[in-house]
């Protein structure tokens, strides 16, 4: 019935481009996700509201889900928004790509999730987000029968930062392993290393089938600044990892043998949502019946495409089929 089913928050990003100075001065981790209540999300919107922004949905799993669509994959996403403004605007963009979405996706209670995203010069993104109703998702919003009939079931690894939502993806992953669809992880982001490992690490159960995280992350798993003893550690918990590594391309290890794809050279103005299309990108791939290093090729080729655009997605859903014609050409 479909071919990535994914699991995780519904966001609305809004994007503004800073200098590193307003970062050091609101103490804001550069190049980080931080977690941050509603009252400190509205502060910063506030100090920003003379300058230009960009409104798009978002969210880790979302995006990566939405570009497997544009890349004519049939997708599901299960998520949690409420009965607002910001939930509806989310709920109708994957709609409108042709996502299909949990039927009870939307509460009439609490507040759909925000993420600020600052961007600076050297085209790095900080993000801080509101999860708000996005907490909220639970075991109760998987579609069982979706998941079941799905050939890879996809989950974001922010979800190990709220105990609800641990619980859902760690039902999920059970699910699809009982249904024997094939299970992938991203590790999302190094804070949740750090801070959330032990819901990582219930997220893994005793392994997945695919994992995704970029040079950091590894690092930081492994607690090490030797790449290879990261790769020998996550080996043990993926059959199949990509590793990317920004402009030098990216690591493919299946089964132990690990390959070096090239990247592509672009001027980078925006890495916001590079890691996202390269899951999505390398999944879609797999699903068309693709070899695992041409994916990780069209992977990387993808995320260099979106880093030369300001925001965590292309202007439609349209553009992502575009991208194969390039690819191709």
């Amino acid at each position: 019935m479909y071919d990535i089913y994914g699991l995780g928050n519904a966001l609305v990003d809004t994007e503004f481009q800073v200098d590193d100075g307003y970062l050091r001065s609101h103490g804001i981790d550069k190049g980080h996700m931080t977690l941050v209540d509603e009252s400190r999300l509205r502060t910063l919107l506030r100090g920003l509201s003379s300058l230009p922004a960009r409104r798009i949905s978002g969210g880790s799993a979302a995006n990566s889900i939405y570009a497997a669509q544009g890349l004519g994959q049939r997708t599901f996403y299960s998520c949690k928004v409420a009965d607002d403004l910001t939930g509806n605007h989310f709920l109708e963009e994957m709609r409108t790509a042709g996502v299909a979405v949990n039927a009870n996706a939307r509460s009439h209670h609490g507040t759909s999730g925000e993420c600020l995203i600052l961007v600076t010069a050297d085209a790095e993104r900080s993000m801080n987000t509101f999860l708000g109703i996005s907490t909220a998702l639970g075991v109760d919003d998987i579609d069982s029968e979706a998941l079941s009939s799905s050939r890879f079931f996809y989950v974001e690894g922010y979800l190990s930062s709220n105990q609800t939502s641990l619980e859902a993806a760690i039902q999920a992953r059970v699910v699809a392993e009982h249904a024997g669809v094939r299970t992938a992880i991203s590790l999302s982001d190094t804070s949740m290393v750090l801070h959330f490992r032990d819901g990582l690490e219930r997220m893994l159960g005793n392994g997945v089938d695919q994992l995704f995280c970029n040079e950091e992350e590894a690092l930081s798993w492994a607690g090490t600044d030797r790449l290879d003893i990261a790769i020998a550690e996550l080996r043990d918990i993926a059959r199949v990892c990509n590793i990317t590594l920004g402009a030098a391309g990216s690591l493919s290890i299946v089964d132990g043998h690990q390959t070096q794809v090239e990247g592509f050279p672009v001027h980078a103005v925006d890495t916001n949502g590079a890691g996202d299309i390269y899951a999505g990108a390398y999944l879609a791939m797999l699903s068309k019946g693709m070899q695992p290093r041409e994916a990780t090729r069209f992977a990387n080729y993808a995320a260099a495409r979106l880093v030369t655009h300001i925001g965590a997605r292309f202007p439609s859903v349209v553009s992502y089929g575009n991208l194969l014609a390039g690819f191709n050409g």
